[in-house]
């Protein structure tokens, strides 16, 4: 039964470590920029799974985390501080707090009212940017220099950065396999089975929750900080709640609660979406029936077909 997804796992992971080759052989920058920016849309989708698949959570406003990473590159970088190491941890911390803050107060609800309070302060966060101007507020502002590590690790050579991108998404994949088989995972998982049951045998599921919440925040922020390096440009709408939708979409298209289904889900999803772009500026028209049947026939999203459970 496993067999073709380590087949499948397999041969996506040297597909996508081959594609800067295949580029430069082929004299196509444009499919390094594309396949970066999937890989950096599903990181974004994994660290939304860790909370939806796995714990059940169904945050609406996930882009929050990846507009504040994004911002947290930007407004330093706005005032001269391009280095990486400073970039890049404030993206993750100030992510981790956001998410600690909005986590410890929609928590508490369950629900309708926990998907209106995690897109109420994705929106709040949104109209936050848009208005201040100083840092461009609606039209955004662009990023000077890419975040800057110094010595082999150059953001400006596309090729290391897509790297470093694929290297980070490699890296949470594997400690994310690593959470959800360790004991926190397995009450994650527990607690969106059960939540009374396994309180009243003694554990702390808000905390528990509350963790997981905070790592999701962390790791979008990340993605963040990656996004706006990859665009050299930030604009408020990362933040918007259509942009937590579309994250929502790549989970529950590659298969919510199977960690690398959201890297399928984004791959297929933004694909579609370039692909369609280019055939038609009316491409949602088209793109939406074809999300529907996807999940009307493969309930379990397309990493569950690979076993032949869809």
């Amino acid at each position: 039964m496993r067999t073709p997804r380590t087949l499948a796992l397999a041969v996506g992971f040297v597909a996508l470590a081959l594609v800067p080759v295949v580029a430069a052989a082929l004299n196509q920058p444009f499919y390094l920029d594309l396949v970066r920016r999937i890989m950096i849309f599903a990181i974004a989708a994994v660290s939304l799974d860790l909370i939806l698949g796995f714990g059940g959570m169904v945050s609406f406003g996930h882009a929050a985390y990846l507009g504040v990473g994004a911002y947290a590159v930007a407004i330093p970088a706005f005032y001269g501080v391009h280095s990486g190491f400073v970039q890049w941890p404030l993206a993750v911390g100030l992510s981790a707090l956001v998410a600690l803050v909005i986590g410890t107060l929609s928590l508490r609800t369950s629900g309708v009212y926990f998907i209106m309070i995690t897109l109420a302060f994705a929106q709040m966060l949104y109209y936050l940017g848009i208005s201040i101007n100083a840092w461009g507020a609606d039209d955004g502002m662009r990023l000077a220099r890419r975040s800057q590590f110094g010595g082999a690790v150059d953001l400006g050579n596309p090729y290391v950065f897509y790297y470093v991108v694929f290297g980070l998404l490699v890296l949470l994949l594997w400690l994310g396999h690593r959470l959800i088989h360790a004991r926190f995972g397995m009450v994650i998982r527990a607690a969106r089975s059960n939540e009374p049951r396994l309180r009243a045998v003694g554990f702390a599921t808000f905390r528990y929750k509350l963790a997981a919440f905070v790592l999701a925040g962390a790791a979008c922020g990340l993605a963040g900080a990656l996004l706006t390096n990859q665009t050299e440009y930030l604009t408020p709408s990362y933040m918007h709640w259509t942009r937590s939708g579309d994250i929502m979409v790549m989970v529950i298209l590659g298969g919510m609660g199977t960690l690398f289904g959201p890297v399928l889900g984004a791959i297929v999803f933004l694909l579609l979406e370039d692909v369609l772009a280019a055939w038609t500026v009316h491409w949602q028209v088209v793109l939406g029936p074809l999300l529907v049947l996807i999940v009307l026939y493969a309930r379990r999203g397309l990493w569950g077909l690979l076993a032949g459970r869809g």
